[in-house]
């Protein structure tokens, strides 16, 4: 086995700010069987080191003076992300489908915890994925091995496309701990398919348990996949990259964030304690007060973004619309915008900078395109036979939504019309382009749900490929 960083004993009343070891790098040390005094390795034995715990996680008493001599640094920065925004990393040809239609889960045993919840799009377009550790039950009726498996078939719907994970580490205690064997067989199954294009996995209230996990994964973590992860202490650090109205936050969490944040005379995330919008604003507002402000129905960036991918043959471009931009960047663009200022994708030489902020300013929509009241209806048009469902959606459009956001999404839809009919160029197909796009239009009020995206999904296939026959008007 593989050699692991040695974990000794110290005290911590630090409230868990050990630092990692600057270097990095693991020594010649005893094994992990060894300082835990086991006979045998980590898939091998059914024992495993014993672990302590605090009303605030998980920490291991026996790695405490190890992370008192750390220093500041390693792949793990709090309230930090990639230099370089997260750029998106070298794409490949093969792009998955839209989830077969399935009547029944067949993992409906783990999947009624909603341990593993999706939470829609984060504020760049990428599916976010979230685990919650408060909603693991017993350890010791619970099979693990199913969660495993639950994991990749949720994972499998969406890691063809760039996503993100967040992990909300409050409420794991002794009860419900998986055992470190069963993470370490995690974190080896879920390969290069499941970690390509993971963009950024955020720990939530991390204690020192995932520090220590962090001393005795290193050696099998890759530098690379270590600068995606990213701690955060305070839930309000997440304003800036997830939409907390889409955010499946479990109620204990909330409460656990809601007294760190008030000891720290932190603003609690719900507060946003900003001043109106600007009049120029075009992110985060609703069409109404964007046609009244600029005096046009056809918002700004839709009309900007289409027309500069149509002069610069998008629909010729390998992986559009599933390919992000720098977070960098698409801050940069979208504050120009909100500033009335004028906006010149030449600058960026990027098409793909437009294709992110076009589907950045759908799901920013305070209501989406498809308005809420038309989402429940979307996620019941699967019950029907495609003729039926035909015959509904060109109801809805016709007769229920109104006629701004119409005329928005019909030019929308007759662009991305234009980026499937070349899909053996931009292996965009329709199914690609609406696994993609489709959560961008429609979401519930509330948190969301997987039984409720992958109707969306096929909802937006549907009008790519009979644009003709529910575009009426």
């Amino acid at each position: 086995m593989t050699d692991v960083t040695d974990i000794n004993r110290s005290d911590d009343n630090s409230g868990g700010k050990s630092k990692l070891n600057p270097s990095g790098e693991a020594g010649a040390v005893p094994r992990l069987s060894e300082m835990a005094g086991v006979d045998s390795g980590l898939f091998t034995s059914t024992d495993e080191p014993e672990l302590e715990f605090d009303e605030g996680g998980l920490e291991l008493s026996s790695a405490k003076e190890e992370l008192a001599k750390e220093g500041e640094g390693g792949a793990f920065r709090g309230g930090a992300i990639t230099p370089d925004g997260l750029i998106d990393e070298d794409f490949e040809a093969e792009l998955g489908t839209p989830p077969d239609e399935e009547e029944q889960s067949e993992f409906g045993d783990v999947e009624k915890y909603g341990i593993v919840e999706v939470a829609g799009d984060d504020l760049y377009g990428r599916k976010v994925i979230v685990f919650s550790a408060c909603k693991l039950p017993s350890n010791k009726s619970f099979d693990h091995q199913r969660l495993l498996q639950y994991i990749k078939h949720t994972l499998d719907k969406y890691v063809e496309q760039d996503y993100v994970l967040v992990y909300f580490h409050f409420g794991l205690n002794s009860r419900n701990k998986p055992k470190l064997s069963w993470l370490l067989q995690a974190y080896r199954e879920f390969d290069r398919k499941y970690k390509k294009n993971l963009k950024t996995l955020y720990l939530v209230h991390p204690t020192n348990f995932i520090k220590i996990l962090w001393n005795i994964f290193r050696p099998f973590i890759s530098v690379k996949f270590g600068k995606k992860l990213m701690y955060v202490n305070y839930l309000v650090e997440l304003k800036n990259h997830l939409p907390f109205d889409q955010l499946t936050v479990p109620q204990p969490v909330l409460e656990f964030d809601a007294k760190k944040a008030a000891a720290s005379k932190l603003q609690y995330p719900y507060e946003t304690g900003r001043d109106g919008p600007k009049k120029t604003q075009q992110f985060g507002v609703t069409l109404q007060f964007i046609k009244t402000n600029s005096g046009q129905a056809m918002p700004l960036v839709v009309e900007q973004t289409i027309a500069y991918m149509k002069e610069n043959k998008a629909d010729e471009v390998e992986g559009i619309f599933r390919r992000c931009a720098t977070l960098t960047t698409l801050q940069e663009v979208q504050k120009k915008y909100d500033n009335g200022e004028v906006v010149n994708f030449a600058d960026y030489g990027d098409v793909h900078v437009p294709a992110a902020t076009l589907k950045k300013f759908l799901r920013e929509l305070q209501e989406p395109l498809m308005t809420y009241d038309l989402f429940e209806p979307i996620t019941r048009l699967h019950l029907h036979d495609i003729p039926k469902q035909l015959t509904e959606v060109q109801r809805m459009l016709q007769d229920e939504l109104p006629e701004d956001n119409y005329n928005i999404l019909k030019t929308i839809v007759q662009f991305l019309v234009d980026i499937s009919v070349k899909a053996d160029v931009n292996k965009m197909s329709p199914a690609n382009i609406a696994t993609v796009f489709g959560p961008n239009l429609a979401w519930s009020k509330g948190q969301a749900k997987l039984s409720t995206v992958e109707p969306v999904i096929r909802f937006t296939q549907l009008l790519i490929e009979h644009f003709d026959d529910v575009f009426l008007r």
